[in-house]
């Protein structure tokens, strides 16, 4: 993918260092030993050194130059529950941190947020849930973003065609405040993968022709989308075909600089986004790379459980990438 090539570009020789913490896991071991050879990343795994090397040995690769930290004899941990401690304000004892640090994601998530890694990729064997909770727990939401989104970068055609669908992956049903600060979040992820944001917010509804408290949240959120980021286009509400096709548009909205050229999508709700990214998939033949989270201190990235390989080489090579934003 050319989209891939060129991220790949911007990050090569930089040493940047990812964390993988399911460390022993195949799909993983072959993207990071991929990554660390044509030096695009300083991989870093978690697990116990020798089930790792096993594991690695019994798939043929060659970890020995790969950094694998143990968090059962990590020379830091002292360090890392005083943070952790003082992280969580009175919600975590110095116990309960101890405890939560044999989680490979929370240990992971730490290692990100005391600067020791510049990123995480998790999620090829836990739920989103799992690699996402320490990151809001950690790393929290930059400031003026109340929640963390997920977005798709959908490509066809060897990135010839490329849009942005957000948020189909984090927030079941966000306020008019919450899917503004999605739209924002979602023109800058948007940028750094090429793409002009024309962001269109979407809706069963274009510019009132139908009255829905639905409707009108979005049209509300297109507001505040633009008085929070006026130097980009952001339009709504409005429906698909009136954001993507032009004819379609000058009937609809004539007046929008949005409609009938919208590269980036923002779904009113976690439903429609994730069917309409699937959709997109599996009629369309478009790959779907993502989720990105967005909105996060730091790069904190989730992979499907149901990922390969290649999944985990490129949604790394776009962490890697984030850092760079940061």
């Amino acid at each position: 993918m050319e989209l891939i090539e060129s991220l790949s570009g911007k990050i090569k020789g930089k040493k940047v260092r990812i964390v993988f913490p399911e460390g022993s896991e195949p799909r993983i071991l072959g993207a990071v030993v991929r990554l660390a050879s044509e030096d695009l990343i300083q991989p870093v795994l978690i697990g116990n050194p020798e089930v790792v090397k096993e594991a690695a040995k019994n798939r043929g690769f060659n970890v020995e130059n790969i950094e694998i930290v143990d968090p059962a004899n990590y020379d830091k941990l002292n360090e890392m529950v005083a943070a952790f401690v003082e992280r969580r304000k009175g919600k975590v004892t110095e116990e309960k941190a101890i405890q939560l640090l044999k989680d490979e994601n929370y240990f992971g998530t730490m290692l990100t947020y005391m600067g020791l890694v510049d990123g995480l990729v998790s999620g090829a064997i836990h739920s989103t849930g799992e690699t996402v909770r320490p990151a809001l727990q950690i790393i929290k939401t930059k400031p003026g973003v109340s929640r963390t989104s997920g977005a798709f970068i959908m490509m066809r055609g060897r990135g010839q065609e490329k849009y942005l669908f957000s948020d189909c992956a984090i927030n079941v049903n966000p306020n008019a405040q919450e899917l503004a600060e999605i739209a924002v979040e979602s023109a800058k992820t948007a940028e750094m993968f090429g793409i002009e944001p024309k962001v269109a917010m979407l809706s069963f509804s274009t510019k009132g022709s139908a009255v829905a408290e639905e409707a009108t949240k979005v049209a509300e959120a297109a507001k505040i989308a633009q008085e929070l980021a006026p130097q980009y286009e952001i339009d709504g509400e409005m429906q698909f075909d009136a954001a993507f096709v032009a004819s379609v548009a000058e009937q609809k909205a004539p007046d929008s600089k949005v409609a009938g050229q919208a590269s980036v999508f923002v779904f009113p709700e976690l439903q429609s986004g994730n069917i309409g990214y699937k959709i997109a998939q599996r009629f369309g033949n478009f790959e779907a790379i993502g989720p990105i989270l967005q909105g996060l201190n730091k790069p904190i990235s989730d992979l499907s459980r149901g990922c390969n390989e290649e999944d985990v080489y490129k949604l790394a090579i776009i962490t890697a990438n984030q850092t760079l934003m940061n």
